[in-house]
């Protein structure tokens, strides 16, 4: 049960998370220049005009009360409606999220069936020729913006060799360059992470005793170092996990993927303070979610993890 208690303790710990993270949001966007009511009525409208519109949505209540009064709201699940497309925030985010998340789960796949392998193999040939070719794609990598990645692979194999659609969800061609995109950045870190774990491993006593005892290579590879070299990188997954669906911001709005990226751009251009608040408060609770389901892979994979300590 001790899995269970811990599971409880970190779902309440994203309470006060989640209070912060929305109350510096809800303060910025309250703080930040220009009159919302002006840019959704535009500027044509009237100071009547404009005061009306201000005080349905509140606009015209202290700060603090009206965070207050949406923190009400979004504990009974009404996140309210959009200022500016007049849509219920839940049921968009709803719709959205199986895109987003469909992308980061491809992205995350992809970086770590390549990246991990790759990695261990980096490892334990090291200084090989398999070994710098990994390191130099890590840098390559690590060095190019997802925007620019996006825009030439989409001019590469989109316009030019016509293999992949440019954007949009017609079919599944259009999750093949998204993924690779958003996962590119992430493969890097893990080919790095799990060549490091896996170093760190090989090298330590306990290896070498299972050598010295007669067993192979190969065998005290597979049953003992690499699991061991699992527990950091199986982190970095969940990390790199919660990195992906904030990182999909760049990616949907490169190849029009309609999901929660797309919506909360849109949402910060306009100052849609409803949309915000609810986008980035469902985030928090999936990052949450997601570090919670780490820590307890984690202790499945390495027993000596006391998770009631």
């Amino acid at each position: 049960m001790n899995w269970l208690k811990y599971a409880l303790k970190r779902i309440l710990m994203l309470i006060p998370v989640i209070i912060s993270v929305t109350f510096i949001l809800f303060l910025i966007l309250s703080l930040a220049p220009g009159d919302v009511a002006r840019m959704v009525l535009g500027q044509d409208a009237t100071e009547e005009q404009v005061a009306q519109l201000n005080h349905e949505m509140g606009l015209d209540r202290p700060l603090l009360i009206r965070y207050l009064r949406y923190m009400r709201d979004a504990l009974r699940l009404d996140f309210g409606r959009s200022w500016t497309g007049n849509f219920d925030v839940l049921a968009e985010f709803s719709h959205r999220l199986p895109y987003t998340l469909l992308v980061s789960f491809l992205a995350i796949i992809f970086a770590t069936g390549v990246g991990i392998p790759l990695g261990i193999a980096s490892a334990i040939k090291q200084y090989s020729l398999l070994d710098y070719g990994s390191t130099f794609m890590v840098m390559l990598l690590f060095s190019m913006p997802a925007f620019w990645l996006g825009t030439m692979c989409q001019l590469l194999f989109c316009l030019t060799l016509h293999w992949l659609p440019v954007s949009g969800i017609t079919n599944w061609k259009n999750f093949i360059l998204p993924p690779l995109i958003l996962g590119a950045n992430t493969l890097a870190s893990m080919i790095r992470m799990s060549r490091t774990s896996m170093l760190d491993v090989i090298r330590m006593d306990y290896i070498r005793t299972a050598r010295a005892k007669g067993g192979s290579r190969r065998y005290v590879t597979r049953h003992h170092a690499i699991r061991n070299s699992l527990i950091p990188v199986v982190t970095q997954i969940g990390i790199s996990f919660a990195g992906t669906i904030g990182g999909a911001v760049v990616t949907e709005n490169i190849f029009a993927i309609p999901g929660i990226g797309t919506l909360l751009i849109n949402a910060v251009k306009s100052r849609d303070v409803p949309v915000v608040m609810g986008t980035v408060i469902f985030i928090t609770i999936i990052v949450g979610v997601i570090n919670l389901i780490v820590d307890l892979i984690c202790a499945l994979v390495d027993p000596r993890i006391d998770l009631a300590s």
